[in-house]
């Protein structure tokens, strides 16, 4: 199973983007797909339309993860190791959701979340493609 980031669920509606593609690859394949609720919660703050959310949750076959008590004293841990960095909590709950769910999180947000492959995340990067 791999975990989405915000920014992939964001291309998905915007339904131009050439990373898509690379989502509909996993679906064909038939690798699950879901999103920790720290992900859920920063999509849901749009804009988006019902139809685009309703679109993007159905093909979350993994569905919305809870985000736990051991998630986030990871996400803490994971916040101090990297340099408690200003605005960087979000980034820091999603790792942990992932790391701790022993799943892959897929993000274009690369330099923000390589920094947490050396404690354990297991990173898919996606190039941005114009």
């Amino acid at each position: 199973m791999i975990q989405l980031d915000t920014n992939i669920l964001i291309d998905l509606v915007t339904a131009h983007s050439a990373q898509v593609q690379m989502v509909y690859g996993w679906l064909k394949n038939r690798i699950s797909l879901s999103v920790s609720a720290v992900v859920w919660s920063e999509f849901c703050n749009g804009p988006h339309t019902k139809e685009q959310k309703n679109a993007v949750h159905a093909i979350l076959a993994g569905g919305v993860t809870p985000f736990t008590e051991q998630q986030a004293e990871f996400a803490s841990k994971l916040f101090h190791l990297t340099g408690r960095k200003r605005g960087s909590h979000a980034d820091c709950m999603i790792a942990a959701a992932a790391f701790c769910t022993k799943q892959s999180v897929a993000t274009r947000n690369i330099a923000d979340f390589e920094r947490f492959v050396p404690h354990g995340l297991n990173l898919i990067k996606i190039p941005t493609i114009s």
